[in-house]
C-alpha cells in the first residue's frame, strides 16, 4: 500500500477514487508506567513510556486505515493525515485518515 501526505503519488496516475478511509485507536498506559512517567516529569527529559505508547497507537491507526482501504480495493492512500486528542486523563486517541485510490 502506497501512503502519501500529498494529493498525488509522484510518477503514478490516479485511475479510480475509492473514498475516505480512516483508522483510529485509543491508548492508555499501565498504571506502573504512568507512575514512572510522572516521576520523569520531575527530573525532565523524554517520557519514553508515552513516546512508545503514541508510536504504537499511530501504527495501529495507520494499519486500520490501510485495512479499510484494501477492503475498498485501493492500492494507495493520498492526503494522509494523523491527528491526536486526549480523551481522558492518561488516554489519547490517534486517528489516521486519507483518500483511498487506485493508482497505476
Amino acid at each position: 500500500m502506497i501512503i502519501v501526505t500529498t494529493e498525488f503519488v509522484p510518477g503514478k496516475e490516479i485511475k479510480e477514487l475509492k473514498g475516505f478511509v480512516k483508522g483510529n485507536t485509543i491508548q492508555s498506559k499501565h498504571i506502573g508506567k504512568d507512575i514512572l512517567a510522572g516521576l520523569r516529569t520531575i527530573v525532565g527529559g523524554e517520557i519514553t513510556e508515552y513516546t512508545e505508547m503514541m508510536d504504537e497507537a499511530r501504527q495501529k491507526a495507520i494499519g486500520r486505515m490501510v485495512d479499510e482501504a484494501k477492503g475498498l480495493g485501493a492500492n494507495a492512500i493520498i492526503g494522509m493525515k494523523l491527528q491526536s486528542a486526549a480523551v481522558m486523563q492518561n488516554a489519547s486517541e490517534i486517528i489516521a485518515y486519507g483518500t483511498a485510490v487506485v493508482v497505476e
